[in-house]
């Protein structure tokens, strides 16, 4: 089926949605490429529709034409279901290719998968092997995503000229970074996809406020995200906001807003993230409650019923309770509060793992391309290329913004509890704020309470002795 002649510069396998919009931002940018799908006829018809730049795609009809399509050392990007759809392409891959080819993973695989394959290729069991995240959904697959890479340092020095080049691009610079060894890329990956979820629902709930709360319909509320995306909420989820609330519904004429069902889906990384940070003791509260959101949005029959029981719970407020500046300043809190957590998991999974994750550079490289890309993500570059461990809500400048923002949130948070609006994100994020500015917290009732019941034993304020015990000896229960 070969439909060009001479070699390949890449390969690439699945023509998915994703898999078609990178092999298309391939071809543009002057690099030919090989493609492969498991179904002969959607080849075929990608490359028909491929205009212009099919000049630089060379369709094939099996994985054998495909390897043989492209310049040796070659490199193949696998763009196929994260799990055992890898690794099924890698071991069908494995006859085909020379110890020295490069496969590379660019979906949404979990990091584990990818140290597991990773420590394969370096022990000589399979090609080479990289693993990498890429974030931007279709656009971004198309004219530039974000991309975060993990494996051996000369295999991304291989396929850097490539991802570089399809990259986006933010001041000139590519948003396309080596991250570390094995799985960083991908973990990197997770941990943008659970700022995501969090930002998304903290967004959400001040919707909430505004739809439920101050009664506004879905185009003024499209107007309030268009002036909050012209100040320091400057964000793709803040635009993209507005646009969703200003749609109409071709259909029936309504607000599109109004016509869509209160259930979201997920593919699973948000969930990860949690559950890698609970490993690591490294607290990511309102990513936690961002996924505990999305598993409430699905059960609708029982929020119905809870409805039914209990009447509703959004009240409308108060006139004056709640003000649309009040309202910016706690997405702005929320929004440090997220990255702050998420980073810190970063840095502690840089540690566990030794990764040596390059912090500023995961900052910079969400600047743009990606889903979560911001205005705020150039000053936290900067925080974290002042101290690369510190929290941001140490440094400087976000210790400024918290000052300012900290009253806003507190105000929404607390009228929503007391108007019954779900607020677990916001809510979440101010907890963890107040836990992390408490120096005498009441960890001490714990520690006394595990002594009493399981000999656990504490610290004293007055001692730097460990191990010792209260004066409850007999008192504890058999």
């Amino acid at each position: 089926m070969t439909g060009t002649t001479g070699p390949a510069d890449i390969g690439l396998i699945g023509l998915g949605t994703m898999g078609a919009m990178l092999a298309l931002n391939i071809a543009e940018k002057g690099f030919r490429i090989a493609v492969w799908n498991r179904t002969s006829a959607v080849t075929t018809k990608f490359a028909a529709g491929a205009g212009e730049l099919a000049a630089n795609i060379v369709p094939t009809g099996t994985l054998a034409e495909l390897v043989a399509a492209i310049a040796r050392p070659r490199r193949i990007i696998l763009m196929v279901p994260a799990g055992a759809a890898v690794d099924e392409s890698i071991a069908h891959l494995k006859p085909l290719l020379a110890a020295d080819d490069l496969i590379i993973d660019a979906g949404n695989s979990d990091f584990h998968d990818t140290n597991r394959r990773a420590k394969a290729a370096v022990a000589g069991e399979t090609p080479h092997f990289l693993g990498i995240g890429v974030s931007g959904g279709e656009e971004g697959a198309r004219h530039g995503p974000s991309i975060m890479a993990g494996g051996e340092a000369a295999d991304w020095t291989r396929a850097a000229p490539v991802l570089e080049a399809i990259a986006a691009r933010y001041d000139g610079s590519p948003c396309a970074t080596y991250m570390g060894a094995a799985g960083a890329g991908h973990f990197v990956k997770a941990v943008h996809n659970g700022i995501e979820y969090a930002d998304m629902q903290m967004i959400a709930e001040v919707y909430g406020v505004m739809r439920d709360g101050l009664g506004l319909r879905a185009d003024e509320i499209a107007g309030v995200f268009e002036r909050w995306n012209e100040g320091p909420l400057k964000s793709y989820l803040i635009e993209i906001s507005a646009a969703v609330s200003r749609a109409t519904d071709p259909k029936t004429g309504k607000a599109m807003l109004d016509v869509i069902l209160d259930r979201a889906g997920q593919k699973g990384t948000g969930k990860w993230t949690a559950i890698e940070a609970l490993q690591l003791g490294a607290p990511i509260p309102v990513i936690d409650a961002a996924v505990m959101a999305r598993n409430v949005s699905s059960r609708l029959d029982e929020r119905r019923e809870g409805e039914a029981l209990f009447g509703p719970a959004p009240k409308r407020f108060a006139d004056g309770a709640v003000s649309l500046a009040q309202l910016e300043q706690a997405l702005i809190a929320g929004k440090i509060l997220c990255y702050a957590q998420g980073f810190g998991l970063l840095a502690t999974a840089s540690t566990a793992y030794a990764w040596d994750l390059p912090m500023p550079a995961i900052a910079r490289v969400w600047r743009a391309g990606c889903i979560i890309r911001s205005a705020m993500l150039n000053d936290m570059a900067a925080a974290l290329e002042r101290a690369p461990t510190r929290s941001l809500i140490q440094d400087p400048v976000f210790i400024g913004l918290i000052r300012t923002a900290e009253p806003g949130l507190r105000t929404v948070v607390g009228q929503g509890a007391l108007h019954g609006h779900p607020m677990p994100a916001l809510s979440s994020g101010l907890s963890w704020f107040d836990l992390m500015r408490t120096a005498r917290s009441t960890a001490n009732m714990i520690q006394a309470q595990r002594d009493f019941f399981g000999a656990h034993g504490f610290e004293r304020v007055d001692d730097t002795a460990t191990g010792l015990h209260g004066p409850w000896g007999s008192h504890a229960p058999a």
